[in-house]
C-alpha cells in the first residue's frame, strides 16, 4: 500500500475527483467534507471518512491523526474545498464575503498547520492548494473571491520557499472553469444566468478529472521535482 493522501472538499467536484484517483492508484485516502453521505457512496479501498468543518482545526486534527494511526503520516495533502459566492460589492452581504474568507482561506491554514510540521522534519511531503485562475487576474463579480484566491496564491509560494531546503514540495493549481457545483453557492440569479450564458460560448468548463489528472501528474514526479503551479483552462476560455 502507497502513502496517505488527504484530501478536504471530497464530497464533490474536483475534490471527488482527487479522492477516485488515487484510491485507484493504490493510496491509502482520507476524506473531509461536511456531506459524510456523499463521501461514503464512493465505498473507496482503504479510505476513511470524515464529516468536518475545514476551519475547525481540533476536529481536522483529529480525523487526520487517526488516519495517520491507521496508514500512515500524511505524504500528501490537498487543500480542494471551497466556495464561490460572486455578486456585487456594494450589493453582497458581509457574511458571503467572511464565508469565503473562511472556507478558502483559512480551510487551506488548518491542514497545513497540521501537516507541515512533521514533512519538515521528515524532509518529505507534498501540499497541493486548489486555487483559481481568480487568483491571478479580477473578474466581474468576483471581488471577494478573487482576494480569497489571490491570497491561496500567496501563502502557497511563500510557504513552498521557506519549506524548499527540507525537500518539502507545495503545488499550486489554478484552473479556469470547472464543470462543479461551485456555481450553485452563488445566490444572485442573474449573475448565475448569464454566467451560464457566457460558458456555452466556451463550449462548458472543463471536467473536473482533467484538474485531478494535473494533480496525479505533479505528485508523481520524484521527491526533488517541484511544479509550484499549473494554469488549466478550456482553450477557449480567453481571460
Amino acid at each position: 500500500m502507497k502513502k496517505l493522501i488527504v484530501i478536504t472538499g471530497a464530497s464533490s467536484g474536483i475534490g471527488r475527483e482527487i479522492a477516485k484517483r488515487f484510491s485507484q492508484n493504490n493510496h491509502p485516502v482520507l476524506l473531509l467534507s461536511r456531506r459524510l453521505d456523499r463521501m461514503e457512496e464512493l465505498d473507496l479501498e482503504n479510505s476513511m471518512c470524515k464529516s468536518v468543518d475545514v476551519t475547525d482545526l481540533e476536529k481536522m486534527k483529529e480525523a487526520i491523526r487517526e488516519a495517520e494511526e491507521k496508514y500512515g503520516k500524511v505524504d500528501c495533502l490537498i487543500n480542494c474545498a471551497g466556495i464561490m459566492l460572486l455578486g456585487h460589492p456594494e450589493e453582497q452581504s458581509f457574511k458571503e464575503w467572511n464565508d469565503m474568507i473562511d472556507v478558502n482561506i483559512k480551510g487551506i491554514l488548518t491542514g497545513t498547520n497540521i501537516v507541515l510540521k512533521d514533512m519538515v522534519k521528515r524532509n518529505e511531503g507534498t501540499v497541493v492548494n486548489i486555487s483559481s485562475i481568480a487568483g491571478r487576474k479580477t473578474f466581474d463579480n468576483h471581488a471577494v473571491y478573487c482576494g480569497t484566491k489571490f491570497a491561496v496564491h500567496a501563502i502557497s509560494e511563500n510557504i513552498r520557499k521557506e519549506v524548499a531546503s527540507s525537500n518539502v514540495r507545495v503545488i499550486t493549481i489554478a484552473p479556469g472553469v470547472v464543470e462543479t457545483p461551485l456555481l450553485s453557492h452563488t445566490t444572485d440569479e442573474n449573475i448565475k444566468e448569464n454566467y451560464n450564458e457566457w460558458k456555452k460560448t466556451i463550449e462548458s468548463g472543463l471536467e473536473p478529472e482533467k484538474i485531478a489528472s494535473c494533480i496525479e501528474f505533479a505528485y508523481n514526479q520524484p521527491q526533488d521535482v517541484c511544479i509550484r503551479e499549473i494554469v488549466i483552462a478550456k482553450t477557449k476560455q480567453e481571460d
